[in-house]
């Protein structure tokens, strides 16, 4: 089996070319990004793309393919519309055309529990929730779109075995350095991210989220690539769910109420004024989205992860503590530049950069 992975580079991509690299009936697999890391993997091919080119040559990079596997998505710039829309949705498009006109039987996309329609938190829903996405959040109004496209693609091509994954937030210690930067921003010491330098966390209603380790992840979409004839979504999270009182068990933190639109001002404050790159429309999502089921995952992949959610989060945490990264230019510890100079140049979610 051949298996072209667009955005290899990233959070889920790295954890999953490991993932596949054990998997015996995976031949070879084509890794697809803007920018090639300068270390190997087992089985990789490395191709250079920029899918938000009009003249990327997609359909060369998946020639052969059986399977493609759709990961690349730009979280910042986020004060640049115009730049996440040529990636998020145009590119993804190009990706979708380019895997059928090279004849893969199969396409899985990276959705994700942000591509929503509002939901309750006081119980789960299973895949069949609607997904017409938060209308604040820009990434959840793109991750709708592309949900859109694969309704199209399905009528259309019924023979194409489509896979759309709806994992919740994904953490991994090799991601610490790419997630603070896109979401905390340059002027978060890395300190601060110790447990024990979180005394307290919001009491704010609805604020309560579903998190999955990175490795987890990976071992569901392995499953769905190798080992499952499958098709349609799959909701991918780890138990518990992290509402304050968890949040607050797992950090030895106590809660504080704060109210929602306490929460929402301080990220639009905060985001207007450049000192972190997370608009509010992040908060929108974090607290409109519903809470998911995963039975579909554990019942038709045999999938179990073997990280608690709030395990994942520990993880990720002490990472960004200790200024770790992973072996990828997304991911590389030091992306930010010396000081952070990098970061600062982009204007803080003005303009890509790193």
């Amino acid at each position: 089996m051949k298996v072209a992975i667009v955005g290899a580079t990233g959070n889920v991509g790295s954890a999953l070319l490991r993932a596949l690299g054990r998997d015996e009936r995976v031949r070879e697999i084509v890794g697809i990004a803007r920018r090639r890391p300068s270390a190997e993997a087992e089985k990789v091919t490395w191709v250079t793309a920029d899918i938000a080119r009009e003249d990327a040559d997609l359909v060369a990079a998946f020639g052969g393919a059986d399977v493609v596997v759709h990961l690349a998505w730009l979280i910042q710039p986020s004060r640049d519309p115009e730049t996440l829309a040529a990636v998020n949705v145009d590119g993804s498009r190009r990706v979708f055309d380019a895997a059928l006109q090279a004849g893969a039987g199969t396409l899985v996309f990276a959705s994700s529990v942000g591509a929503y329609s509002p939901g309750p938190k006081d119980r789960a829903v299973d895949e069949s929730w609607p997904t017409d996405g938060i209308p604040t959040s820009t990434y959840s109004v793109h991750k709708a779109r592309c949900e859109r496209m694969l309704d199209e693609l399905e009528a259309g091509h019924p023979h194409v075995r489509i896979v759309r994954m709806r994992p919740g937030l994904i953490f991994q210690r090799d991601a610490a350095s790419e997630i603070r930067r896109y979401f905390l921003g340059p002027l978060m010491p890395n300190l601060l991210a110790r447990p024990s330098l979180l005394p307290v966390v919001p009491r704010t209603a609805r604020l309560a989220f579903q998190a999955v380790h990175a490795d987890d992840v990976a071992e569901a979409y392995r499953r769905v690539i190798a080992e499952r004839d499958v098709r349609g979504a799959f909701n991918v999270a780890a138990d518990p769910v992290l509402d304050a009182d968890e949040l607050a068990r797992v950090l030895g933190a106590r809660t504080v109420p704060v109210p929602a639109s306490v929460l929402r001002g301080a990220a639009d404050v905060t985001w207007r004024a450049r000192l972190q790159p997370t608009d509010a429309g992040w908060v929108d999502l974090g607290l409109g989205v519903p809470l998911m089921d995963t039975t579909r995952a554990r019942t038709e992949l045999g999938w179990e992860p073997r990280h608690s959610a709030g395990d994942a989060l520990l993880e990720l945490l002490d990472g960004i503590a200790d200024g770790a990264g992973g072996p990828t230019p997304p991911m590389d510890a030091e992306a930010g530049g010396r000081f952070r100079r990098h970061e600062f140049e982009t204007g803080i979610g003005a303009r890509t950069g790193v």
